[in-house]
């Protein structure tokens, strides 16, 4: 069987190790829709609500962002029209531009937090930081129980950052 049909057959199942393999066995990444498009498999992906498959998709070299972002195909529309949050989360992580006033389902903190996210945990996109900026040090904290824990501080925190990065 052809390898693009045998990848968009594993994303609508929804199976990442399907994916994967289909990949892995030489099939191409983007793929043309019925209007000559690229980037029916992350399209379709989106839409479904696939955000582990989206991440692959982008990582193997799947474009997030198109020409225009406001097209009803691209892949955060294509999200955003599935009420698919979570992967409207991850296209925003992964470098995706939201065109000015679209409605994305997600909040405005949110929005600040996908967006600091992406910058600070591996997006690379024009906007983004380069190669030759450090990486953040990061302390881990390992808990053993976390019952009762007052996470209110932590997210503050994490709003404050977010609204920082979004003044630079």
């Amino acid at each position: 069987m052809n390898a693009a049909i045998e990848l968009l057959k594993a994303i609508r199942t929804g199976r990442l190790q399907e994916v994967r393999a289909v990949l892995d066995a030489g099939a191409p990444v983007e793929i043309l829709d019925g209007r000559g498009d690229p980037g029916l498999p992350l399209g379709v992906a989106c839409f479904m609500g696939y955000a582990d498959i989206v991440r692959e998709l982008v990582h193997r070299g799947a474009k997030v962002n198109a020409a225009d972002n406001a097209l009803p195909t691209s892949p955060l529309s294509m999200a955003i029209r599935g009420n698919r949050t979570e992967v409207v989360k991850a296209l925003i992580e992964l470098g995706a531009d939201v065109p000015e006033g679209m409605k994305t389902g997600l909040s405005e903190q949110e929005m600040l937090i996908a967006r600091w996210r992406g910058q600070h945990y591996g997006a690379r996109t024009s906007g983004t930081a380069g190669a030759d900026e450090e990486t953040p040090e990061v302390e881990e904290i390992e808990m053993i129980r976390c019952y009762g824990t007052d996470t209110s501080v932590l997210n503050a925190d994490m709003i404050r950052a977010a609204r920082e990065m979004d003044k630079k």
